[in-house]
């Protein structure tokens, strides 16, 4: 079994410290999006479209990352937020990879890509979190 890490955060739970243990951890798909920065494909995943209640956590890690108060459907194909739980629930930072100027949203606790962050969402903050729904798990409460 790989290595692990004692939480970030305090918690009780530990991460792995290597990308083996990701591997082990999350299996093919979730690594793919989380860990190597891929996309699920539009219109396929789990959340893409509002109604089921809860807090959304990283699928990697367990942080509570979006509220379900918060989403709404932007006809994108992938499940999006206004803002996120906690202002400091995800960092961002600037992404080129794919030739558009974007910004990467990723977990705080984990550093576990996300998706991306858009000024075109609606009020009140006016951006869109535009989340991998295999990134997500829903803590229904």
């Amino acid at each position: 079994m790989a290595e692990t890490t004692n939480d970030p955060k305090g918690g009780e739970e530990s991460l792995p410290r290597d990308e083996t243990g990701w591997r082990e951890r999350l299996g093919p798909d979730r690594y793919h999006v989380l860990r190597e920065k891929g996309t699920d494909p539009p219109f396929t995943g789990e959340y893409t479209h509002p109604g089921r209640r809860g807090v959304f956590r990283c699928a990697a890690c367990g942080n509570e990352l979006f509220v379900s108060d918060m989403q709404f459907d932007s006809g994108s194909g992938w499940p999006s937020f206004t803002a996120p739980a906690a202002e400091d629930a995800v960092v961002e930072a600037p992404d080129h990879s794919s030739g558009a100027r974007r910004v990467e949203v990723m977990c705080i606790r984990c550093g576990s890509h996300l998706g991306h962050v858009f000024e075109d969402g609606p009020d009140p903050t006016g951006l869109r979190y535009c989340i991998n729904s295999s990134a997500l798990d829903l803590d229904e409460k």
